[in-house]
């Protein structure tokens, strides 16, 4: 997986691509939240448009990061859901729990 960011006005956009599976990825993308939630971003999108594959222990590091904004009282929304990564939301029943958004710049335009 590579990890680029970007940020829009106050939200940081990340945006992994490849396969998320966790080791490096899930370190990468873990370290990436941490600093966003040290130089007090409370509003994050996690852009998944150019990822291939998400496994369990992927979708565990976005629940994770989730958590984690929320506990900061920030908030994490998604972009660009693949059909492959929507089906496995929608059987996970994480459909519930994430906001998703079709686009980055609609998804950024939501915390306003």
């Amino acid at each position: 997986m590579k990890l680029c960011d970007r940020m829009v006005d106050d939200v940081a956009i990340l945006e992994p691509s490849g396969k998320i599976m966790g080791g490096l990825d899930a370190t990468m993308l873990h370290e990436k939240l941490h600093e966003c939630i040290e130089k007090g971003v409370k509003k994050v999108v996690i852009d998944l448009g150019k990822v291939d594959w998400i496994n369990s222990t992927g979708l565990g590091l976005l629940i994770s990061g989730f958590t984690t904004l929320r506990n900061h009282s920030g908030e994490l929304k998604l972009a660009n859901v693949t059909e492959k990564i929507q089906s496995l939301l929608v059987i996970t029943r994480l459909v519930q729990v994430f906001e998703s958004h079709d686009t980055v710049d609609s998804a950024v335009k939501s915390f306003k």
